[in-house]
């Protein structure tokens, strides 16, 4: 129930991991506008909609250390119609969002009992976009697959060990008040595997009676059978032993789901990315940067309304800007500033948002194709990446290069959807 994987890959430019941790454990585990174990089930919606089973176990088992209702285990029928009407943004903005509009927002701000507040909003949006982001990350460094079964076993144990990952930033810039506080109020403790499996089991007992309880063992020992099948889901051995013994939910029919099963936590599963359409005599489409950019319309607003998670979020997009790759650039030929902005511009192309002042001739030039397929598989259909094509771009680059390159993913397709969002709820709010 760990981000070890992540956080081990991350590790390899120590800085940006610092900053990713602090956003990270702001968003899950400080005050905010929404509840901790929606935060949770929020994670859980956005990350089932690229088959992230990775992040969907890890944040099942935070939701129930939150204490949330194991019934909404079961899928989007059995949680609150507020959460369950955010799933239409959440399907928009995880693969076509430049059509979300202002509509959208105004439909969940004003559905009587069920609305929302617009601060809720922004933290739930704001959880939607780090979390599609994320989970193109695990897809592109192959932080889903597990290292002994399949996966292609570039995970390396840097300094972190068995820590959360709320606490590795010990070693960087982080302060050792956040790491006290970190300790001491998350919400993703490390508790022991017996005591979260006692728990768990008494859920079943309380809320499923004894019979629910004989479906849970017969599920538990078959298991051990299946192990390496639902082993791949969580990164570590640790993690293969819970989602082994606790995902499985048994409803009233006798019908086993869980963490295995992400159908239930999305609807309209077949929508999915679509190449943005670029007509001429359809400009209006185009998302102008000029118009509406983070610096100098996004920030100020998120920064508003969900109190300092717009500063965290600058000071991670600039963190991977600031990031060296001058091997990567020269290798291509071109400074290290314009390789980056080339990767950058072309993610943001792919999700119709242009720079007037770019020269989009650029792309190919400085892009070989198998890097621009596998930038584009990561950031659109993640789920589709596997690990012949992360060996096959770039042979002669370090791994912590191709790292490099997927945190420029991240950080793109994040900021990407969270223009639309916020573009979105500026128009809505004029």
């Amino acid at each position: 129930g760990r981000l070890e994987a992540v956080t081990q890959q991350m590790g390899y430019h120590p800085q940006y991991l610092d900053s990713f941790l602090k956003t990270q454990h702001y968003l899950m585990h400080m005050d905010g506008p929404l509840p901790f174990d929606c935060r949770h089930y929020i994670a859980i919606m956005a990350a089932a909609r690229h088959q992230c089973r990775y992040l969907v176990n890890l944040h099942v088992l935070q939701f129930l250390r939150a204490g949330g209702d194991p019934q909404w285990l079961r899928g989007l029928e059995f949680i609150p119609p507020k959460l369950r009407n955010l799933n239409e943004i959440n399907k928009i903005l995880a693969h076509r969002p430049w059509l979300i509009t202002k509509e959208h927002i105004e439909k969940l701000l004003k559905i009587s009992e069920w609305s929302w507040s617009l601060a809720e909003l922004v933290h739930a949006v704001v959880l939607l976009a780090h979390c599609h982001a994320l989970a193109s990350f695990v897809f592109g460094c192959g932080c889903e697959q597990d290292e002994g079964l399949g996966g292609r076993g570039s995970l390396k144990p840097l300094s972190l060990g068995n820590q959360c990952f709320c606490e590795g930033t010990a070693g960087n810039s982080c302060s050792q008040e956040l790491l006290r506080i970190n300790r001491k109020r998350s919400l993703d403790s490390c508790m022991e595997l017996d005591s979260l499996r006692e728990r768990m089991q008494r859920i079943h007992v309380e809320t499923e009676g004894r019979d629910e309880m004989r479906l849970l063992q017969q599920d538990r020992e078959e298991g051990e059978g299946q192990g390496a099948e639902v082993g791949v889901q969580g990164g570590t051995e640790h993690c293969s032993d819970l989602s082994a013994g606790l995902s499985p939910l048994s409803d009233t029919d006798g019908e086993v789901t869980g963490a295995t099963n992400l159908a239930c936590y999305m609807q309209d599963p077949d929508f999915g990315y679509q190449d943005f359409a670029r007509r001429d005599e359809d400009q209006t489409q185009v998302f102008r940067v000029q118009d509406y950019s983070w610096e100098d319309h996004g920030f100020s607003l998120v920064n508003r309304l969900y109190s300092d998670i717009g500063h965290l979020l600058d000071e991670k997009f600039r963190m991977v800007d600031g990031l060296q790759s001058s091997a990567m650039a020269k290798r291509q030929g071109c400074e290290p500033s314009v390789f980056k902005r080339g990767i950058w511009n072309y993610i943001h192309c792919m999700f119709g948002i242009r720079y007037d002042d770019y020269d989009y001739a650029e792309v190919n030039q400085l892009l070989e194709r198998m890097l621009k397929v596998y930038i584009k598989t990561v950031t659109c259909y993640p789920e589709k990446t596997n690990s012949e094509m992360f060996d096959r771009f770039w042979k002669q680059f370090k791994h912590s290069e191709k790292v490099h390159v997927n945190l420029l993913i991240l950080e793109a397709r994040m900021q990407a959807e969270l223009l639309y969002a916020l573009q979105a709820i500026t128009q809505y709010m004029i």
